[in-house]
């Protein structure tokens, strides 16, 4: 989804890599309590009179306190209305499924102009939930590791509409150097600051359909476009082979120099591989292992995951700690 900034492509920040729970075999297909106001967000193209987004379209008119411009092209305004999201977050878009419990391992390169860097990022979906403008978040907690070293430490906020559409409200990445915490300067969360919302996953993506905005916020001169690029395809890595794989590129506009990244999502499985297209960087990543905690595993993540977000409240004073704290909602991987 990076991701947001495409910082995936930057040593030191964190790939939001969002995976479900399905087993695959080798060269085998897988088959608030703060009241609801209305609030600006973006997607592709749809009715002047639309107020919800729907797969890949929405609103060209927002009233939010960001800017409403259509940010990625024609019919990529923001706009969602609170009252679609669930108010108990289940994300199981196929696409883009996320399960408490989940952790799943991606390892790759990033080669620069100063050499070839290896890393792995360990993500983990946590049984924690966070009110962000008056919608119930999804916690995800990502560790990001750069020669074996922790660089980053993230928790980032998903949602899911009842038509399926998925949304990314905000990301806490906490910044390492040499072991030693330096900050968290690229924190944002939607309302706050003139940050918006934007769509992770769309319900229902296809080709020739418009680009939308995945996040923006300005403060940070973070804006992520996507688009449905492929179909179809067929992609194998360490995990296995997957069939059936959508190809979403992502861009930051406002760093063009970072250039595209492609994202291959596996339905029923998630994103099992990114590459890179130009840009001073390049990076690849891989899905690498799969695993289902245990409970007492996923009460040592929720534990660890509520740390950061204390943590986050003496640090991100301005943005972070204007929100309501996070909380213990699923403490087993059981009928959830």
């Amino acid at each position: 989804m990076f991701q947001p900034h495409n910082r995936s492509t930057v040593i030191g920040s964190v790939f939001v890599f969002l995976l479900a729970l399905t087993t695959v075999t080798s060269c085998a297909p897988p088959q608030s309590t703060t009241p609801p106001a209305t609030t600006s967000a973006t997607a592709g193209s749809a009715s002047p009179t639309e107020t919800t987004a729907t797969s890949g379209s929405a609103s060209p008119t927002a009233t939010g306190t960001a800017d409403a411009g259509e940010l990625c092209g024609p019919g990529s305004a923001i706009n969602y209305d609170p009252a679609e999201f669930q108010e108990s977050p289940k994300v199981d878009n196929k696409w883009f499924p996320l399960k408490p419990g989940s952790q799943y391992t991606t390892t790759g390169d990033v080669k620069s102009a100063e050499g070839t860097t290896k890393r792995t990022v360990t993500h983990t979906v946590t049984g924690l939930t966070k009110v962000i403008d008056g919608v119930k978040t999804l916690v995800m907690w990502d560790r990001d590791y750069a020669d074996g070293e922790l660089v980053e430490s993230e928790l980032a906020f998903f949602a899911q509409t009842e038509s399926g559409i998925v949304w990314l409200f905000g990301e806490y990445p906490e910044e390492f150097e040499n072991g030693k915490f330096t900050g968290a300067p690229s924190t944002f969360i939607n309302s706050i600051d003139e940050a918006q919302a934007g769509i992770a996953m769309q319900a229902e993506p296809r080709t020739g359909t418009a680009e939308y905005v995945q996040a923006h916020a300005p403060k940070v001169d973070f804006l992520d476009c996507g688009k449905v690029f492929q179909e179809n395809q067929r992609v194998c890595v360490p995990t296995g082979c997957y069939d059936d794989v959508l190809v979403i590129d992502e861009h930051n506009p406002l760093e063009p120099a970072v250039g595209h990244q492609r994202k291959f999502y596996s339905a029923g499985t998630g994103l099992v591989k990114v590459t890179a297209e130009g840009g001073e960087n390049q990076e690849t990543l891989d899905l690498v292992k799969v695993e289902q905690l245990s409970d007492a595993k996923l009460k040592e993540a929720n534990q660890e995951a509520m740390k950061l977000d204390q943590h986050a409240y003496t640090v991100s004073k301005n943005v972070y700690a204007k929100t309501a704290k996070a909380e213990v909602t699923t403490e087993t991987t059981s009928g959830y």
